[in-house]
């Protein structure tokens, strides 16, 4: 039992590493509940001290020095996947985005880090995506492992986690694929406007085919196309580990690259995940974040706005549409894509059961927590199996490789395409 004089030094201590503004965040939560069948890690479970209400509560108790910030505690902050369904749920407006991010950088400060894996994977973080070259190194790594069929080899000496990882990893695209987009693409036609494209770590090396879909679309639709030198990772996989040092100093220079020109409409993201970190840099950088976070918005929300110009040819397919979760809970985007979906003729939009739900990727979640992440993902894989699909749509490059690699082993026929891909194979389709 804590003396006085020891509950007020623990009490002292915790208000320390915990920000006074992550304190007054927690007093937002009424402690209604309507949070908890929205959790992933609490239908899951089951436990209060692994939703949102329960962390709240749990962060509150440590900075008011009613509990010890102990590892239990971080424990159950990284269990958390971040997907911000709560937040969406939630009648108090309770930013859980930010209380978990605060709450986890105080976990690091604190010295109470997770496991071998989040330490492994802080390096890749801080290290490896942040930097063009060493992602490229790696990237080259894989494709000639994948080439000279090493996996089973590689994975054979592995930890689980790691298997996992290698799972989750697509084939390299070939190397046309990956060349560096132009920095300016003119539009087509008569122009509408310009505007100005955050690429992201990931999306050129894994994912460069939707990158240069998603030029195409906003060039055949009347728009010049700018990619800014200079641009950075968004930080979010950095944010969302705790280390907010680390993502401040990239939101500054992505700050410096898309607001020293004046020339473009809008800063458009393709990834749901970098498109919120961009939408809240103003968080982040409450002195000049909010240059940056006002422009920004996603491509098929833009594409929604502006309308689509381009004529769209038929193409007869089943395609169910699966919400990620930084565009439907962080940026509020459900409609738009749905819509742009539906103009394409000979298209069927299906509806499945909890389209909203998180697939359990999370950003890196699915590597550092493969037994929370498998049942999530099992729920996700039935639920779109239930309409059989030919095309699962979805505009998150960690959501794009966990539900492809869902079906591939339960060995379902779909393919896993982003809108954006389908909107430029129906514009082709047309020409």
């Amino acid at each position: 039992m804590w003396g006085g004089s020891e509950l007020a030094s623990s009490k002292s201590d915790a208000l320390a590493n915990f920000p006074e503004s992550l304190y007054e965040g927690t007093l937002d939560c009424v402690h209604c509940g309507l949070c908890l069948t929205h959790c992933p890690t609490y239908r899951v479970t089951g436990r209060e001290s692994s939703s949102p209400r329960g962390r709240i509560y749990m962060m509150r108790g440590v900075a008011e020095g009613d509990l010890p910030f102990d590892q239990t505690i971080a424990d159950e902050l990284h269990l958390c996947l971040g997907c911000r369904a709560c937040e969406s749920a939630c009648p108090s407006g309770v930013e859980y985005g930010s209380l978990l991010e605060a709450g986890r950088a105080a976990a690091a400060e604190a010295g109470l880090r997770p496991g071998v894996r989040h330490r492994l994977e802080g390096l890749a973080l801080r290290h490896v995506l942040p930097a063009p070259r060493r992602l490229r190194a790696f990237t080259t790594f894989l494709d000639w492992a994948q080439r000279l069929k090493l996996d089973s080899w590689l994975t054979a000496v592995w930890p689980r986690g790691l298997r996992r990882a290698w799972s989750l990893l697509p084939p390299v695209p070939p190397r046309a694929a990956r060349r560096p987009l132009p920095q300016f693409t003119p539009a087509e036609g008569p122009r509408r406007g310009c505007v100005a494209l955050h690429e992201g770590c990931l999306m050129p090396e894994l994912f460069g085919a939707v990158n240069r879909a998603t030029v195409r679309v906003l060039s055949r639709n009347g728009y010049d196309v700018v990619v800014p030198q200079g641009q950075r990772c968004c930080g979010a996989l950095l944010a969302h580990a705790g280390d907010l040092d680390s993502a401040r100093s990239l939101a500054r220079q992505n700050v410096k690259a898309f607001t020293s020109d004046a020339s473009f409409d809008m800063v458009l993201s393709n990834s749901a995940g970098c498109g919120a970190a961009l939408r809240e840099t103003h968080h982040w950088l409450p002195e000049d974040g909010a240059a940056l976070s006002s422009r920004v918005r996603d491509v098929c929300e833009w594409l929604d706005e502006v309308g689509l110009r381009a004529p769209l040819g038929h193409l007869p397919l089943r395609v169910a549409y699966d919400d990620p979760c930084h565009l439907v809970h962080a940026q509020q985007v459900a409609a738009a894509p749905r819509r742009l979906l539906e103009k394409i003729p000979g298209l069927e939009l299906l509806q499945h059961r909890d389209a909203e739900a998180c697939c359990g990727a999370a950003g890196t979640y699915g590597l550092l927590q493969p037994e929370m992440s498998a049942p999530i993902l099992e729920a996700k894989i039935q639920s779109l199996a239930e309409v059989e699909p030919e095309v699962v749509a979805t505009g998150n490059p960690g959501c794009l490789l966990q539900i492809r690699s869902g079906a591939e082993e339960r060995d379902l026929p779909f393919r896993v395409l982003h809108p954006i891909e389908l909107i430029d194979a129906a514009h082709h389709a047309a020409s």
